[in-house]
């Protein structure tokens, strides 16, 4: 027999497919958009007039992030809706597809700032900067940037937002990346003979963004081939199960992510003389207990079977 839960009974117990709180993800995603295009818009314009092709290269690698906060804010309007008819699961995997792909764009952006260092270590330095205006522009999007990640991925924890994490961490490869542009810009202004430290920062950098990128993206695309939780928890959800009253064994237990929660769907057995009602109830601790103490888990289906 099979006792699954009903969608009332998620709601009450605070399952997966509660929308999230989407207004607090709009704005930092809204105010990222707008604080991209401005700082892209600065540092071209600065790097073209004061003479910096460095910086006019990291005002190339900033207008790459417009796409990626583009891309959160089109899909929070889809993966915070409610489950309907063609996805009876909800649409958190919107989220998880963007956050991989966000992953991937990181690693890409990597792989260009490393190839870039790797072929201008063998190419003559920029020229002087004209002025010193690049570099200050350069420390602005430093700060800017570093504040906006802060902001962002503080957002997405509490609101459990892998993709907007995610966008953080763009934020962060940016001003990383700007790192090495005022070093350049500020070592052309001074010592024009140092311009390799450009070059060898760089490549530190795009190592980095390289880690990071793999953080974000391996965890969605384990999700989007129904990854279980792992074996620790696993053991602790048998463990759990075992310690409700009326249970006599537990197996076949199943886990994916969907979104930010666990799905968990499981047989347990019970005293085959027992009430199709008692087997109904002890199905039901068992789901209470696991929404309740589980690792993040939002659904839970229990399957209850007669002992022997």
């Amino acid at each position: 027999m099979t006792q699954s839960a009903s969608h009332d009974e998620h709601d009450r117990h605070g399952a997966m497919w509660n929308p999230l709180p989407p207004a607090s993800l709009r704005r930092v995603t809204a105010w990222s958009l707008v604080l991209n295009v401005l700082l892209s818009v600065l540092k071209l314009a600065v790097g073209f007039w004061g003479g910096s092709r460095t910086l006019v290269a990291d005002a190339v690698h900033s207008f790459s992030d417009l796409t990626t906060d583009i891309a959160v804010w089109v899909g929070l309007r889809y993966w915070s809706r409610p489950p309907d008819d063609g996805h009876p699961y909800g649409h958190r995997r919107i989220e998880t597809l963007i956050t991989a792909g966000l992953g991937i764009a990181l690693a890409a952006v990597a792989g260009g700032i490393g190839w870039d260092a790797l072929v201008m270590l063998r190419t003559p330095h920029p020229p002087r900067p004209l002025t010193i205006l690049p570099l200050i522009a350069a420390l602005i999007s430093i700060v800017s940037k570093e504040w906006l990640y802060r902001w962002t991925v503080a957002v997405g924890r509490r609101c459990e937002s892998a993709a907007v994490v995610a966008n953080a961490w763009h934020h962060r490869s940016d001003a990383l990346s700007s790192i090495p542009a005022a070093l350049a810009v500020g070592v052309a202004w001074w010592k024009p003979e140092w311009g390799l430290i450009d070059h060898v920062g760089a490549l530190v950098m795009a190592l980095i963004i390289i880690r990071v990128s793999w953080q974000i993206g391996w965890p969605a695309l384990r999700e989007l081939t129904d990854a279980g939780v792992g074996d620790r928890n696993t053991e602790w959800i048998r463990r759990t199960v075992m310690g409700t009253p009326g249970v006599r064994d537990v197996h076949a237990v199943r886990t994916r992510f969907i979104g930010p929660r666990v799905q968990v769907d499981l047989h347990i057995l019970v005293d085959g003389r027992l009430t199709v009602r008692d087997g109904h109830e002890i199905s039901e601790q068992v789901k209470r207990r696991l929404l309740r103490d589980g690792p993040s888990v939002g659904d839970v289906v229990v399957h209850f079977e007669p002992e022997g």
